[in-house]
């Protein structure tokens, strides 16, 4: 399977009463299929998947799959914190329809969670697992970092056919990029260092800021697939820029913000969690009309 492109991690929309937004989640996935995404990660981190109940989990799972474009490749977190329950939502994800699981490191017992311990938990996962499984490794929110020598290991699994590394450390990107065979495909999780890990072999990008602004992302990434480095270092500090206020800064409700602008629905994250305040909306408006204006505008 080529996992080539640039994917959103999607977000959940949420109506005021706090309940999932199906509606508006539908509404977001028709606008992206005219754009050139590759496909869909649904309940990831950005996804706020940690804040959503099972059932919620499964209407988010079925809409984006009775709303993807045709050819879209759909990826479902399923990372769970046992064995078991990981198991479980990954056969549920595949019972929908879903072409890979994303499996982020367990992390609430981080001193236990040595490398063996993560490399029995993966292979286990892979070996019970109906469709491909992807490493996914996310310090900034597991305190946890899958390093090369252990995805060396984990990518001789059949099943285990690629990571999203998000620690936004390049070196990390390429030692894993040669550590592992050809056909172990690395997706980058971080839009500023996007061009950088493309160079070092990274086949493409799971990216929040791909939901706000899916066109550029994915332009960053055909241009340096083309090979017209300049013109995507150019568009590379101007997403770096645009990153760091938006998604470095602000996280999820700064995505979900810049989706409003730009004519789709992101709405407000789910308590705990807060929407923008409005002393830092202006600060993100004049950094998309400063440094990206078509990204202001729908």
């Amino acid at each position: 399977m080529n996992l080539s492109g640039v994917y959103p991690a999607l977000t959940t929309p949420f109506a005021q009463d706090g309940s999932v937004s199906l509606t508006d989640l539908k509404y977001n996935i028709e606008r992206y299929n005219s754009t050139g995404l590759a496909g869909y990660t649904v309940l990831g981190s950005t996804g706020e998947s940690v804040l959503l109940s099972p059932a919620e989990m499964d209407s988010v799972l079925a809409t984006v799959k009775e709303t993807a474009g045709q050819g879209k490749r759909l990826i479902a977190g399923t990372g769970a914190e046992s064995t078991a329950e990981t198991i479980e939502r990954t056969k549920r994800a595949a019972e929908f329809g879903y072409h890979l699981a994303l499996v982020k490191t367990p992390h609430y017992y981080k001193p236990a969670y040595k490398p063996d311990i993560l490399i029995a938990h993966y292979r286990r996962v892979a070996d019970a697992s109906p469709i491909p499984v992807l490493l996914y490794s996310v310090p900034i929110f597991t305190g946890i970092t899958l390093e090369a020598p252990e995805v060396a290991i984990l990518s001789q699994h059949p099943n285990i056919v690629g990571i999203k590394e998000s620690s936004g450390h390049v070196m990390r990107v390429a030692e894993m990029v040669a550590e592992t065979p050809l056909d172990f495909q690395v997706l980058t999780g971080s839009a500023p260092t996007l061009l950088a890990g493309l160079t070092v072999g990274a086949k493409g990008a799971i990216l929040a800021l791909a939901s706000a602004l899916p066109e550029k992302c994915v332009e960053l990434f055909e241009l340096a697939r083309a090979g017209y480095i300049e013109k995507a270092r150019e568009l590379q500090t101007v997403l770096l820029k645009i990153s760091k206020v938006v998604a470095s800064e602000h996280a999820i409700a700064g995505v979900k913000f810049v989706m409003d602008q730009r004519g789709y629905r992101g709405g407000i994250p789910r308590l705990p969690l807060v929407p923008l305040p409005e002393t830092y909306q202006q600060r993100i408006l004049d950094s998309l009309a400063k440094h990206e204006p078509i990204a202001a505008r729908a």
